[in-house]
């Protein structure tokens, strides 16, 4: 095979666009579920350079009802999670060559009673709900007696998450990412959540909104992940939107921040494609998740996705020979199920460069991704199987 000349490497994840179908989906109450296919039914829909590259034949996608060109200008694939666990952190750990065998630990019940009272005794702060609940629901409920009190807003979800809100007036945004540092300290070991989030909010009572200040504290991954292997060989490991939170930091060699919006992140991915870098830019676009998924919004995710797609038919052209440009998810979210938590799903890969046309890349893993990066740059390390044999 001709040597690779991939300089640069764009990896996209669109959190939460499943494709259903994960063989073991009932065992997390997720059977049936199809997030792509629920979105596809919408008016709003519409995926055109998605099904130039190939989506549409990837087992499991919806049909399209445009003409798309016969021979798709990407390469695809349908990825499996072998991890134990349907949430942000998994997904992405497994997509970087980490497979969780353990589920991280979740709190239907709420958290147990030591938890809450060593987090109230280090942060000074009493705490109001701690059951699993919507986020913007939890602030509806309890925003105006936490205004009053200065409690904070304790609550997770079916996902291994502690989460914190708080108003912004109440608790300034720093002293509330101290809160949260404190209890990223406590749940540790056993009780060792995926993340620790800080939700802040601002507002007034019958309009509470949750605000663009969003901070995730993930547990470091316990072992050596493509962006570790990447950062040791000297390139360039740039992080988009929630990737740095996600990884604790670890690997990445530039943090741009967590996006404003799912616009913000696309301007931040064009804005890497104008620079000369060498190695990857690990992008994750959140608001597919967190603004239309977890809140049953099948138009609003409809909607999103269309929008991504004609960001995409600009983005293309400004990839370059030595450009390679990787879109996936790291779950589902199906908006059209009566849940509002993440579900069990197949993802989607979709891979294109001026470099090797387009290919059937059949069924494979989420380590796969990350064997690929890696084996793009001449390197090796995780526990997938490289698909660049494949391209040609």
């Amino acid at each position: 095979m001709a040597e690779r000349k991939i300089r640069r490497v764009f990896l996209i994840v669109l959190d939460s666009l499943g494709v259903g179908g994960a063989p073991d989906a009932a065992e997390y109450g997720d059977e049936g579920s199809n997030t792509l296919r629920s979105v596809a039914r919408s008016p709003f829909f519409r995926a055109d350079t998605f099904a130039s590259m190939g989506l549409v034949r990837i087992e499991g996608a919806p049909e399209y009802p445009r003409r798309v060109r016969a021979f798709p200008c990407a390469s695809y694939a349908r990825l499996r999670e072998e991890s134990r666990g349907k949430d942000t952190t998994t997904g992405h750990w497994e997509l970087a060559g980490l497979i969780s065998s353990r589920a991280f630990p979740t709190y239907p019940e709420g958290f147990p009673a030591e938890i809450i009272e060593e987090f109230e005794k280090r942060t000074g702060r009493g705490v109001l709900c701690n059951r699993p609940q919507s986020g913007t629901e939890v602030i509806r409920a309890f925003g105006e007696e936490h205004m009053r009190t200065g409690k904070l807003i304790v609550y997770t979800s079916a996902d291994s998450v502690f989460q914190v809100a708080a108003h912004e007036e109440i608790v300034p945004v720093e002293e509330l990412y101290a809160c949260c540092r404190i209890a990223r300290e406590i749940l540790t070991g056993e009780n060792g959540v995926g993340r620790v989030i800080a939700r802040p909010f601002a507002g007034n009572a019958g309009g509470f909104y949750r605000t663009a200040r969003r901070h995730d504290f993930s547990l470091p991954p316990r072992e050596e992940t493509m962006l570790d292997i990447l950062k040791k060989a000297g390139l360039d490991v740039i992080g988009v939107g929630k990737i740095s939170d996600i990884f604790a930091g670890r690997g990445l060699t530039e943090n741009l921040g967590v996006n404003l919006d799912n616009d913000d992140g696309m301007a931040k991915t064009e804005a890497c494609a104008d620079r000369d870098f060498c190695g990857l830019c690990f992008v994750n676009l959140v608001d597919f998740d967190e603004k239309y998924g977890h809140r049953n919004d099948v138009d609003g995710y409809a909607r999103a996705v269309a929008r991504f797609d004609d960001w995409l038919a600009g983005f293309l052209p400004r990839l370059k020979a030595g450009d390679a440009l990787m879109i996936t998810a790291d779950h589902g979210c199906d908006p059209a199920t009566p849940s509002t938590d993440h579900s069990r799903e197949d993802v989607p890969l979709l891979v294109f460069s001026h470099d090797f046309a387009g290919a059937d890349l059949g069924l494979r893993r989420f380590s796969d991704v990350s064997a690929s990066v890696l084996d793009m740059f001449g390197l090796s390390g995780g526990t997938g199987k490289s698909f660049l044999p494949l391209l040609k």
